[in-house]
């Protein structure tokens, strides 16, 4: 069960919270300007990351009130709450990969990048 702590009424479970979606996603400021491609961005399209993620939570069996809440989508917990208005805080996860842990892209055997079968490379992780 994942534990929320709701900003006025602490740690509680996670059933007597509602999910509101991605936080700091502002109004429009001339939405009579828009057209449907750009109404479509702004009501459909939303960040989905690996990772840290600035939600919007409502204490909904509680005190009903709206707060945001940073969460490692990849592992669930939460790492800050924080009551709407106030900046976002600055919390990295502790599962995001660093970039020696980062994956590098594989060559297939038999493209101009990749050394022919039974040949040696230099060691040096050089490419010609």
């Amino acid at each position: 069960m994942l534990i929320i702590d709701c900003p006025w009424c602490g740690p509680r479970q996670e059933t007597e919270f509602g999910y509101g979606g991605q936080a700091h996603v502002a109004y429009p400021e001339d939405p009579y300007a828009l057209d449907d491609a750009a109404w479509a961005e702004y009501l459909f399209y939303r960040d989905n990351p690996k990772g840290v993620h600035a939600e919007r939570w409502v204490h909904s069996v509680g005190c009903r009130r709206w707060f945001n809440a940073l969460r490692d989508t990849h592992t669930y917990d939460v790492l800050a709450v924080y009551r709407m208005g106030e900046p976002r805080p600055d919390v990295a996860s502790p599962h995001t990969p660093q970039d020696s842990e980062l994956v590098q892209s594989t060559v297939v055997p038999g493209t101009p990048e990749s050394p022919a079968p039974g040949s040696t490379t230099s060691g040096t992780g050089n490419h010609p």
